[in-house]
């Protein structure tokens, strides 16, 4: 089900964001729900479809989840170059009362937006420093086909001091300061799920959005045993 909800804006009020729900099979649900967290810019497009597999699998065994647009990001009718990782974050506190939710499931760069408090699970988590540089020697490579010659320290030097485009998307200097220095969270109440355990390469390595069955299970069956819910 897509719905929406009130997501704060940056100079106050809300904006009516897309939300994708997801209740338990038979609506037989545990009393516990997720919210998903996913990564972030073109990772996202990469791995929107295998989140929806993720949640479905969640579903069928009774755990119901919901993936909420943020202010600027996919659906978002908001400026991106208005954002702010610190609001984001916001955002997601905001996030978690508003659907009631028990437990996040962070993705890849998503961990970054995960409050201290929050209890659930962190996959393959990646801090804003190793996704800035992945970002930028794909803009580097971009360049050099094109015939410009720059290197990541002057896209790096550009994005501090006014802003920059990274694959498209309008990072502007707040936003690439305050990624230089984000870090995934550190608490005993989020466990780190490791590509290992599910298996196979990352859909994000793949050149396209993708999606894989297998996987989304593996995930999905990793949450579900430490919860202790009954597959």
């Amino acid at each position: 089900m897509i719905s929406s909800w009130p997501c704060p804006l940056p100079g106050g009020g809300t904006a009516d964001e897309l939300a994708v729900q997801i209740t338990a099979e038979n609506g037989a649900e545990s009393g516990l729900r997720i919210l998903i967290l996913p990564p972030l810019f073109d990772e996202h497009n990469k791995m929107r479809r295998f989140m929806a597999q993720v949640m479905r699998a969640l579903a069928d065994d009774g755990l119901p989840s919901v993936l909420p647009d943020l202010t600027g990001l996919n659906e978002s009718s908001q400026a991106l170059e208005n954002q702010k990782l610190s609001h984001w974050r916001g955002c997601v506190s905001h996030a978690i009362e508003h659907f009631e939710v028990s437990h996040v499931l962070a993705v890849r760069s998503g961990a970054m937006l995960v409050p201290d408090d929050a209890r659930g699970w962190l996959y393959a988590p990646q801090s804003g420093a190793k996704m800035l540089r992945a970002m930028i020697r794909a803009r580097t490579i971009s360049s050099k086909e094109a015939g410009i010659a720059e290197t990541s320290d002057e896209i790096s030097e550009l994005g501090r001091s006014e802003g920059v485009a990274l694959n498209g998307w309008p990072i502007s200097a707040a936003l690439f300061t305050e990624l230089e220095s984000a870090e995934t969270p550190q608490s005993d109440r989020l466990a780190i799920i490791d590509q290992s355990l599910v298996g196979g390469s990352g859909i994000w390595l793949r050149a396209e959005p993708d999606e894989d069955s297998a996987q989304s299970a593996s995930l999905a069956t990793a949450i579900l045993e430490d919860l202790g819910t009954p597959e």
